[in-house]
Formats: C-alpha cells, structure tokens, sequence
C-alpha cells in the first residue's frame, strides 16, 4: 500500500522559507495518472490545498499562495518537496501530502507535520 510520510523543521523564523519533504513508499511519484498535493491546516481553520506535483512533473498552485510556493520532486528518492518562502505567523499549520489517483479521490494521506513560524 502507499504510504505517505512528512518531514521536516518544526520551528521556522519570519521571513524564512519553509521546507518540507515527503517520501513515498509502495508506490512511484512517476506513474500513471498519479498527482501529489500539499495541503495544510492553520489553529481552528479548514484544510487549505496548496498545490500538487503531477506524475509528469507539471504543477499547479492555489492563487493566494502561487507566489510563494513552490512544489518539486526527487525522483530518485520517490520525495516531494514543499517550499514557502517568506513565511509569517499566519503560515502555522499542520502540512499534509496526499495522493490524488486513479480512484479520482485523495486516497492515501500522511499523517501531517506541525510547523510553527515564530522568532
């Protein structure tokens, strides 16, 4: 089964860029019809998605947050990388990867990381 598994910093300073990365695992990034997204969700808010990373490579991104997101992958690592540069307070969230596939549903989910931007 595909697994899905978030990682990185969990304190991030104002201004700075936010990276994070998911490693898949019993499934490739690279195959057929499969798009990975990132998705977050702030204290008391709903989930908000982000982006996604296709099977080709191509992206796309929510308006509000297209300037400052960028979305890559490592193939050779089966990784997705989240990258939100100038980030602010307002950016604390947990940060979800997800699988969008054949099935046209989000199917497979990490389990989230907590990212805390603060001084």
């Amino acid at each position: 089964q595909v697994q899905l598994q978030e990682s990185g910093p969990g304190l991030v300073k104002p201004s700075q860029t936010l990276s994070l990365t998911c490693t898949v695992s019993g499934g490739s990034i690279t195959m057929n019809y499969n798009y990975w997204s990132w998705s977050r969700q702030p204290p008391g808010k709903g989930l908000e998605w982000m982006g996604f990373i296709s099977y080709t490579g191509g992206t796309s991104y929510s308006p509000s947050l297209k300037s400052r997101t960028s979305i890559s992958r490592d193939t050779s690592k089966n990784q997705l990388t989240l990258q939100l540069s100038s980030v602010t307070p307002e950016d604390t969230a947990v940060y979800y990867c997800a699988r969008y596939g054949l099935s046209y549903k989000y199917d497979f989910w990490g389990r989230g990381t907590q990212v805390t931007v603060a001084s």
